[in-house]
């Protein structure tokens, strides 16, 4: 299935009212690349896993307020990257314990087949310097050059506010682009100290 055709299959059980069917199909259609951003932001399997038991349980309990101004897998990140920061305090959530929750088993064979999938993939000379910089950079790295998400979209997901305003996007889409730039420079010097030439994200 395309992501266009998961997408509309989550506003189809959404418009149902089916929220529980839709956060099923959504974490297991987005979980895995989810997931695997968590691990390339945090490089730990620890952090990354707590902070996706945090976002499953976000998204099963919010879905209801999702009000599609971006795609749902957009939002998604932005769930992530809020879960991510947020799960430091975990211990003082309170809410639905994910091991109770109709999505636990779910959440636990998408981090189980994520890291199955990862622990096979090559490191590439790219990902060993996109570790040696800081996680807003990494964050910055992943949704453009691996996820290939629109500069619009990366901006959604790098504000504080769930649901921004048009032109806090718009002002935050100018300043990415800039960090970019900066981000694209540091890897470069990176790799000259490394001895490495790389290809250059864009």
């Amino acid at each position: 299935m395309s992501r266009r055709e998961l997408e509309d299959e989550l506003r189809r059980s959404f418009e149902a009212g089916d929220y529980p069917c839709a956060a099923t199909r959504a974490l297991e259609g987005f979980g895995p690349e989810i997931f695997g951003y968590l691990l390339a932001v945090t490089r730990s399997t620890h952090e990354a896993e707590d902070a996706f038991s945090v976002f499953s349980e976000d998204l099963w309990r919010g879905f209801a307020g999702f009000r599609w101004q971006s795609s749902f897998r957009t939002w998604a990140y932005t769930l992530a990257r809020h879960a991510l920061h947020r799960s430091i305090d975990r211990e003082g959530r309170r809410g639905v314990p994910l091991s109770e929750a109709p999505l636990s088993q779910l959440e636990q064979r998408v981090r189980e087949q994520t890291l199955s999938f990862l622990k096979t993939e090559a490191k590439d000379r790219f990902v060993e310097l996109r570790n040696a910089l800081d996680p807003d950079d990494r964050t910055l790295l992943v949704l453009r050059v691996d996820r290939r998400m629109r500069w619009e979209d990366v901006a959604r997901v790098m504000l504080e506010d769930i649901e921004p305003p048009p032109q806090a996007i718009k002002r935050k889409a100018v300043a990415l682009r800039k960090q970019f730039e900066r981000v694209k420079e540091r890897l470069r010097l990176l790799a000259e100290e490394a001895g490495l030439l790389v290809d250059e994200p864009r």
